[in-house]
């Protein structure tokens, strides 16, 4: 696993407290606003933002097809095409595909530890990707 993150060194097979730690400092405002986790065989999962507004994304290299996480209860505090601003950009999100840098990290280490990923995190293909 290669984990790297903006404006810093890329890290191959951190460990789950290290994986954790750095999604946890992740800021949208900062200087490293995303990150990604990459496996051997080229499947990944990316964040952008941090705290509690960030953005998780998977691809799968054996299908080709990217996904968006989302979860069952929208946030009603960014309605659908909030802008999220980041190092590298902006995306409009739904108010589903809001996380918090918690449970993105829970999912980063179980895609590290190869378990399977949380249920309460739901995923569906990613829209212009």
């Amino acid at each position: 696993m290669r984990l790297e993150i903006q404006n810093k060194a890329a890290k191959d097979n951190p460990s789950e407290q290290q994986l954790r730690r750095a999604i946890l400092s992740l800021r949208s405002y900062g200087t490293s606003s995303f990150a990604s986790l990459t496996d051997d065989h080229g499947s990944y999962l990316q964040v952008a933002g941090g705290g509690i507004t960030c953005l998780l994304e998977r691809r799968d290299a054996f299908t080709g097809v990217h996904y968006r996480a989302y979860q069952e209860k929208k946030n009603t505090n960014y309605p659908d095409g909030t802008l999220l601003v980041f190092g590298a950009g902006e995306v409009a999100l739904l108010s589903d595909e809001w996380f918090s840098n918690t449970i993105v990290a829970d999912v980063f280490a179980a895609f590290l530890l190869t378990h399977a990923l949380p249920e309460n995190v739901h995923w569906r293909v990613a829209r212009g990707i």
